[in-house]
């Protein structure tokens, strides 16, 4: 995944944690205005988070910022 993508989902992350609390989850389609927007970075980050890290629809937003931040 690219910096600039890895970056958004830390921001967006961050942004849910701060205003509704660190239970928050979140899917996929969060980091995206409008989901056709750019469909090849859509596809990776649900390459990511579906086939690789076979995550469920809704995480934790902290769940997922961790695993940002370590590149995993």
């Amino acid at each position: 995944m690219n910096e600039k993508m890895r970056q958004r989902i830390i921001e967006v992350c961050n942004e849910k944690i701060e205003k509704k609390g660190v239970d928050v989850g979140l899917s996929f389609y969060a980091f995206f205005a409008n989901k056709n927007t750019n469909p090849e970075i859509l596809m990776e980050v649900a390459q990511w988070w579906i086939m690789t890290h076979q995550l469920d629809h809704f995480e934790k937003a902290i769940k997922i910022r961790e695993m940002m931040i370590n590149k995993l």
